[in-house]
């Protein structure tokens, strides 16, 4: 698949997802719905744009070995929960507004928490979309960019991203469903530490160093 071609599919996910959005307000009219998938957008493009071509082939269709079969499609049940959520609070029954500077800081949040979510993917080739040791790949241990700071900086820098962008979108119910997907991804920063050091030579050297999973002095 061309760089092009992959540029242009990355765009599904925020199409998608305006789509659930919008179909759940009943409307359009929604500027921080707009910011959020901007954002989205934004990010999905430059990840396809800059990423390893072969990082790119394994985020899609990972090869074999993944030993967390529970993230992906229960994480996904609990965004699309989240989204229809979000829309159908904000655009028809207006349970938990959200205040508008609330929401702004929210915006702000989900930016930052992209952009480190980009840092990270761009310093490690190895940003699979599963948990496995991509001996196929010639997987190392990465240590460079936000990984000196912590041992899964995309996984902190998703959850942060997914709770600052559910309050741009201006709903606090839309939150609950991300507070379930935060135990699913501490769930699987373990057991991907636990694999990695196991399985992957350098990791429990790099472990020892960098003695953070997600959140620096905490976690």
């Amino acid at each position: 698949m061309s760089r092009f071609a992959t540029v242009v599919g990355s765009l599904a996910m925020p199409v998608g997802v305006a789509l659930i959005v919008f179909a759940s307000a009943g409307r359009w009219d929604l500027p921080f719905v707009w910011g959020v998938l901007a954002v989205l957008a934004t990010l999905s493009v430059a990840v396809a744009a800059t990423a390893d071509p072969g990082l790119v082939r394994e985020r899609v269709a990972p090869g074999p070995g993944n030993r967390d079969r529970v993230t992906r499609p229960v994480g996904g049940a609990l965004l699309v929960a989240h989204w229809v959520l979000a829309g159908l609070d904000v655009g028809r029954f207006h349970w938990s507004p959200v205040p508008p500077d609330v929401q702004l800081a929210g915006l702000v949040g989900y930016v930052a928490a992209s952009a480190v979510l980009l840092w990270a993917v761009s310093a490690n080739p190895f940003y699979s979309s599963v948990v496995r040791v991509q001996a196929d790949r010639g997987h190392r241990p990465v240590t460079a960019g936000p990984y000196r700071l912590v041992r899964h900086p995309g996984y902190t820098a998703t959850l942060a991203g997914a709770v600052a962008g559910g309050l741009a979108l201006g709903s606090w119910v839309a939150v609950l469903p991300l507070l379930a997907l935060a135990v699913l991804f501490v769930r699987r920063t373990v057991l991907e530490d636990r694999l990695l050091r196991a399985e992957l030579p350098g990791y429990a050297e790099y472990a020892r160093r960098v003695r953070y999973r997600l959140v620096a002095g905490v976690f």
